[in-house]
Order: C-alpha cells, then structure tokens, then sequence
C-alpha cells in the first residue's frame, strides 16, 4: 500500500499549499533509491507551479499530494516562496534533471525502468537514448496507452502489462493532473516502488525539445525559453501561474503583516488547511 514515507525529522515544508519536501538533489536520489530497496508501492510528484496552481484550483489533488512518499519542489517560484517561512527549501529539484540522474542510477544499479505514454515515436525514442547514454540500463518496457479514456479492460490490462514486466521505476507521461490522478489511483495495484509523472521530460530525453541553457535554469527563467518554442501551446498556461503566483505572494505579504509571529505563520496557516480530516 503507498504510504507518506516522509522523514519525520524532516516534515514536509507548506508552500502555496504543497507539502514539499526539503531535500537537495543527492538526498532526494538516496530517497528514491530507498523507496526501491523497500519494494512497497510508491509515487513522488515533481511539482512546479502550474501544478500548485492545479492543486489550488482542485481540492482532490491534496490527497495525493499527502499521499504521495515525496513532493518536490520543481519550480523555483516555489523554492523563492520558501524563503519566506522559518524554514527554506535547499534547491529546486526538476524532474527534468531527476529522472535521467535515476536512470544512470538505475544502470549502476540493476534497476528496471519502465517509460508509459507519450506517442509511440517519442517514447521509443527516449529509451534508445537513454540506453546509449547509459549501458547497462534494462529498460522493462515502453508502452504508449491510446489517446482517449480506457475502458475498464483496458486499464486492468495495462496495469498486468506493467506489472508482468517487474519494473523499478516507473516514468508516466500522461500530463498534469492526470498523471498524478492515475498514479495515486493506482499504484498500489502497481506494484512498482518508484513511480512519477514526468510531463514533457520525456520529449527532453528523446530529443524533440531542447532544454533551456543552463543559466536560464538557475536564475528561473527556463519557463521564458519553453514559452519561446512553445507560444501557441504555452502563453495561455503561463499567464494562469504568474496570476497565480501573484495571487499567493500576496496572500504571503497579508500574513506576513497580520501577525505577530510573521513568517512562523505562513508555515502554521498552510499546515493546519491541509491538515488531513480525522
């Protein structure tokens, strides 16, 4: 069964609603790799804000938010956010960087990975990248589910295919929510001890869309670059998180004057809202 496996000398830090983990990057990789070596069920989000957004705009999403073993903060609004709570988040954790890191892992290791969605093309093309990047990496399975709703069927035998092919990781491509809807419905029929929605990394791994220079990434701008390539796609859902993040620092700058006890309330107010019912 998933289980929140957060650490409890390390709960959860509230950001704009997400329950996100303080990690950096290393410690994020060893608990990952320690969630494979338990073997139980298990999904991480990667968060970033659009998907804060989406949490705020759907109350379902906090439970799997809650549910979920980790969510990471893959959004440097997010990690800017924290500064203003008495605890910060050390980095920004993108699963764009996260899930090759696991993959070479995985090479290492002797871990399976499984890569699901995405078009037959693209998904095909990102595991043969990923194998020459990393020999060694046993790829378990690439499969690309038909555009639409599944029937019951459909769904019952998709979730046999995966488990039949014994993976450790498992990468999903379905979109945000959709992706962690799914996963959180499923993963215990799963069975895989290491499961994400990955979003467009998969169209990374393949080489259809570059990344941002490095720099862009670090100064937080990377979502500049993919508004460049992607207008069309893109304008509409950028305009919604930056009202969104606008909306958020000013209810952090409201709390941050209405009380004594300043930035401690930020993280106080955010907890006891998502506090799960008894």
């Amino acid at each position: 069964m998933a289980t929140n496996s957060h650490d409890d000398s390390l709960p959860p830090l509230w950001v704009w609603g997400l329950p996100l983990a303080p990690l950096t990057f290393q410690q994020t990789l060893d608990r990952i790799e320690d969630l494979i070596r338990a073997g139980k069920p298990n999904y991480f989000i990667t968060a970033n804000l659009h998907y804060a957004m989406l949490t705020d705009q759907d109350p379902r999403l906090d439970a799997v938010n809650r549910k979920a073993a980790l969510v990471l903060a893959d959004g440097m609004p997010l990690v800017w956010a924290s500064r203003w709570r008495p605890a910060r988040l050390p980095e920004r954790v993108t699963g764009s960087d996260l899930v090759p890191a696991l993959c070479e892992l995985a090479s290492r290791r002797g871990y399976r990975v499984y890569l699901l969605g995405g078009s037959e093309e693209v998904s095909a093309e990102a595991a043969r990248k990923l194998c020459e990047r990393f020999p060694g990496l046993q790829i378990a399975g690439v499969y690309s589910p038909p555009f639409r709703p599944l029937s019951a069927e459909e769904q019952a035998a998709l979730i046999a295919r995966i488990g039949d092919a014994r993976p450790d990781l498992l990468f999903v491509a379905f979109g945000q929510p959709k992706g962690e809807f799914w996963l959180a419905q499923h993963c215990e029929a799963l069975g895989v001890p290491a499961c994400a929605q990955i979003g467009a990394t998969l169209d990374f791994l393949a080489g259809r869309v570059p990344r941002a220079p490095r720099w862009l990434q670090r100064v937080g701008l990377e979502w500049v670059y993919r508004l460049y390539q992607e207008p069309g796609r893109l304008a509409r859902r950028y305009g919604s998180n930056l009202l969104f993040a606008f909306k958020m620092l000013a209810c952090d700058l409201f709390a941050r004057g209405a009380y004594r006890d300043g930035v401690k309330t930020l993280q106080d107010r955010e907890s006891k809202a998502h506090k799960p019912e008894a």
